[in-house]
């Protein structure tokens, strides 16, 4: 009997996005209204007849989520499925819960599978959170006497016991991702699909939640797919792991050697222009074209220096000329394995006003590096008036060389870790 408990071939999965006409300061005179409002009718009722997606919009254009997607997964394997925004890992899990049908290619599933994809997957907001239950477990083909075996171990791990008996519409975010990971996990599913949802409870939720999808995988023997942005996260669950990128497998194989790709993937996008950047977000009225390293005295510099000052410039293009207006800007920094160090944001420090110009730059001074040598991503944030105006995932990155950090000539050791502290010590008797 075969081990292997999901096989996919040739799988792709076709979108139609629709896209309104940019008209600018051309008025429409009523012929051409009426002609675009037929036009638009015409398209709509035949696609309702063929039974097709209905597009809005004057021009259709195909976007492929998924294209010729092949691998397989064995049982008891624990799969991380990662990749950058839009690469198509959602829709590869919506699939394989049958959420979402492919345009094309075979997907063959042995055993029960649990879904936890977003906030709301598979919970009825008016019944309450004990109907749910019930109801999850019936889906997921169980009778009423094995659900209610597990009923209280569900329960328990959830801790939601004081609003079991109110509508999940009233429960916050948080409760709801609770209840929903505690009955995917504990109602005896073969596969367990979890997405990023979990990022939604808190820190200590999470790590309870990783601590049973382990019991799970290992102590039970049933199949995880697991996506996140989180790659200590994917690294201390996962066996193996799927990368995708643009709807394609780019690889497939160990996790340690999943990850590497995907930190090396990152790597390169870093280090494209970022005025020609496509994968970006936000209303464009202010577009960050690039971002350069200065010494205390202003002189363009490659690298950071440990213990040295270290001006950040993030050179933009904007539609405003001058005008003192609200301005959030941040950028992050994470570790080549993806650890999230810390961020800098203006908005922290209280310079929520700055002077934007048609060409300009915001500037932060970092008095002291205190990160050991390496190379440090960072994701960049611009917000105006309250509106995301640029966002770039893995804009640039910091190289920092070996300073004198703390004035004695000795360097940071490897295995300290990234982060170098200032610190002072004494000794006094007791």
């Amino acid at each position: 009997m075969s081990d292997t408990v999901i096989s996919v071939e040739g799988l792709a999965k076709r979108y139609l996005v629709g896209h309104q006409a940019a008209r600018g300061e051309h008025y429409e005179t009523l012929r051409e209204a009426v002609t675009r409002g037929v036009r638009r009718f015409g398209r709509t009722a035949l696609d309702m007849a063929r039974g097709r997606q209905i597009i809005q919009g004057d021009t259709v254009e195909e976007f492929w989520a998924l294209k010729d997607l092949s691998f397989e997964i064995k049982r008891g394997e624990v799969v991380g499925v990662i990749g950058r925004n839009g690469a198509g890992k959602s829709t590869l899990l919506k699939i394989l819960s049958r959420i979402t049908e492919p345009t094309r290619g075979k997907v063959s599933i042995r055993g029960r599978v649990a879904s936890l994809l977003e906030v709301g997957t598979g919970f009825h907001p008016e019944l309450t959170g004990r109907e749910n239950i019930y109801l999850n477990g019936a889906i997921l083909g169980m009778t009423r006497r094995e659900i209610k075996a597990k009923f209280d171990e569900i329960v328990d791990f959830a801790e939601v016991e004081k609003f079991l008996d109110t509508p999940v519409k009233r429960y916050s975010s948080g409760m709801y991702v609770r209840l929903a990971f505690a009955v995917a996990a504990h109602l005896e599913p073969e596969i367990l699909v979890v997405d990023e949802v979990l990022s939604v409870g808190d820190a200590e939720f999470q790590r309870k939640c990783l601590g049973k999808m382990k019991d799970v995988s290992a102590g039970q023997g049933r199949t995880v797919l697991f996506v996140s942005h989180n790659m200590p996260s994917v690294q201390q669950l996962c066996t193996s792991g799927l990368m995708l990128s643009h709807g394609t497998a780019l690889y497939r194989g160990p996790i340690d050697g999943t990850i590497a790709q995907y930190m090396s993937s990152l790597d390169q996008t870093s280090r494209q222009e970022l005025r020609s950047r496509k994968d970006r977000e936000g209303d464009g009225r202010l577009r960050v074209v690039d971002v350069s390293f200065h010494d205390e005295k202003g002189n363009h510099v490659e690298t950071a220096i440990c213990g040295q000052p270290l001006r950040v410039r993030i050179h933009y293009e904007s539609q405003y000329d001058g005008q003192e207006v609200p301005v959030d800007v941040a950028f992050n920094l994470r570790s080549n394995n993806g650890i999230l160090l810390t961020c800098f944001a203006n908005m922290q420090t209280g310079a929520e006003r700055l002077a934007v110009h048609r060409r300009g730059y915001f500037e932060c001074l970092w008095p002291k590096v205190n990160l050991r040598s390496g190379s440090y991503m960072s994701t960049l944030f611009v917000g105006v008036e309250e509106q995301t105006a640029d966002w770039i995932q893995n804009a640039f990155q910091i190289p920092v060389e070996d300073g004198n950090f703390f004035g004695t000539g000795r360097l940071v050791t490897r295995d300290h870790g990234d982060l170098v502290m200032d610190q002072v010590w004494t000794g006094a008797p007791a």
